[in-house]
This record gives structure tokens, sequence and C-alpha cells, in this order.
């Protein structure tokens, strides 16, 4: 997926871990391998040129594509997977993905805590063990190599952290409503919720919609909350962050 993936797995038997993770590893590529907009092989590209049908796909595809409609009726268009016509669920693909080898690495025997990490996108389940829970770091898009922020998972079994923004890609985030760059205020939203697939979604709508918008609709989401930085260094959160700093 262009990007770094990294896995911190706590407990279980060590050869039932090594090989979850192998088949995890596997999982990601065939992820790559068929939702790639880059390969002209990939079943979505096949797709998009009408070369095949969705039930022909695998069923990971139709259930994607399950999955981005509904993210954009809750998000009311500002997540899409249509661009300048062209079929791009990969808006979605990568929260998808990861959450769904970091619970795979969950379900092995033994296993009492899993921090996934693909591309700066991060879901925990479990604790690490001793006192101490998972603690994500939000990087600072104005100062690089700084935090901006400290995400902590006590009290919780499952917590993900997801971030969007112009830092590390430059402009490629996509206004739905125009097909172009989306031309805001913000240079980065980090959301936090359960499920990363949901809170990858959402930080991608929120940075197309500017941070009045954003925040606002951030704050109608359940058992989400959000941090919003804009280009004139000015910090925005939900009302219920500051419970999920430390």
């Amino acid at each position: 997926m262009g990007t770094v993936f990294s896995f911190d797995v706590r407990g279980g038997e060590p050869a039932a871990v090594r090989a979850a993770l192998d088949e995890a590893v596997a999982g990601l590529h065939r992820v790559d391998e068929v939702f790639s907009t880059y390969r002209r092989d990939s079943q979505i590209s096949r797709l998009q040129r009408g070369e095949l049908t969705v039930a022909e796909c695998d069923p990971e595809v139709a259930e994607v594509l399950e999955l981005a409609a509904e993210a954009e009726r809750r998000s009311d268009g500002w997540f899409s997977t249509s661009y300048q016509g062209r079929l791009d669920p990969t808006g979605i693909v990568k929260g998808w993905a990861v959450e769904r080898a970091a619970r795979r690495l969950a379900d092995v025997p033994g296993v009492c805590g899993v921090n996934l990490n693909g591309g700066g996108d991060v879901q925990l389940l479990g604790t690490p063990g001793g006192q101490r829970p998972w603690r994500v770091g939000v990087s600072d898009p104005l100062r690089p190599g700084g935090l901006a922020a400290v995400v902590s998972a006590a009290g919780t079994a499952e917590l993900s952290v997801a971030t969007s923004g112009t830092a590390e890609r430059g402009d490629h985030i996509v206004d739905p409503r125009t097909g172009r760059s989306a031309v805001t205020d913000l240079v980065a939203v980090t959301v936090v919720g359960p499920r990363l697939t949901w809170v990858d979604c959402w930080a991608t709508a929120a940075f197309a919609m500017g941070s009045r918008e954003g925040l606002a609709w951030l704050e109608s989401l359940p058992d989400v909350e959000a941090l919003l930085i804009t280009a004139g260094d000015e910090v925005r959160c939900t009302g219920g962050l500051a419970a999920r700093l430390g």
C-alpha cells in the first residue's frame, strides 16, 4: 500500500503468533493486490473498466464497497469512493485492512494485546500487560519531529487513531463536491474511536469539511473524539478528547 506497517503483539505462544503474523502480512499484500488503483490487473481496476462485476470479485470487495457506502451516507457525502468518475475505495481500504488484521491477531490463544500501525493509522486491542496502557503519539504537522498530543487507551479494550492532513503527503485529499484538492483551513485532523475502519474515514471527511463544520460533525458522532489543527496553529478538539489524552 506504499507505506510501512508495524506489529506489536503481546502474549500468546511464539509459534502461533508467528504463524498469525505471517497470515496477517500475506492478507495485507492480498488486499493491495485486490484493491490497488495503480495495478491494472487488480480487481478494483478491472471492476472500474467493466471487466468484472462485484459478484465476480472476492467477497471482500462487496464488503468494502458496502462499508464505503455507509461512510458516504453518514458523512453526507463528504467521504466518497468516486473520484472524477472513477471508483477509488482506497480512502477506506487501509483502515479496514489494518483493523481486520489486528482482530485476527487478537484471536490467537493467549494474546492479550495487539498494536498494529499502518502508515500512522493505529488499531489497538487489549492491553500491553503491566501497568501502562497503550499510548499513541500524534505528530505535530507544523513542527516536524514534535508531538501535538498523546492518546491513551486506558480503560478500553479497543481504540484506534487515524490522522488525515497535508504534512506527510501534501494536498492529496479531494473535495467530493469539486473533484479537486480540498482547500480548507486545516493541516491535520486526528480522530479517535473504537474501530479504525470508521475513524480513518471520519478523519478524511472532516478534513474536507474544514475546521468549523468538521468539528461540529465529529461532535455529533457517537464514541468519537478528535483533534483538529489549522494552518494558523489553532488547535480545536471535541469535548471528550481530554479524557483520552495521557
